[in-house]
């Protein structure tokens, strides 16, 4: 069977992926998402923030279909949301 981060089961329903999903991606550690209010806290934690927001927008623009990106369920929406970019 597949990893669980490539199945539903390791996909949060919100965005990006849950513990389980994380745990089971083998080739790093995966920290979970960073959100404005979290970063506040820690400038590293807002330097990866601001890096995610600035790689991913760039995606969902220039990467996906006028669908996915109109749509505020696809995948990359969910993400983006989940890190308050």
């Amino acid at each position: 069977m597949s990893q669980a981060w490539t199945r539903k089961e390791g996909k949060n329903p919100s965005g990006g992926l849950n513990a389980k999903g994380r745990a089971s991606y083998t080739k790093g550690t995966l920290k979970p998402p960073v959100s404005a209010k979290q970063a506040k806290s820690s400038p590293k934690a807002a330097a990866r923030r601001k890096s995610f927001c600035a790689r991913m927008s760039g995606m969902k623009s220039k990467l996906t279909s006028a669908k996915t990106a109109n749509d505020p369920n696809s995948r990359i929406s969910k993400s983006l949301r989940k890190w308050d970019c």
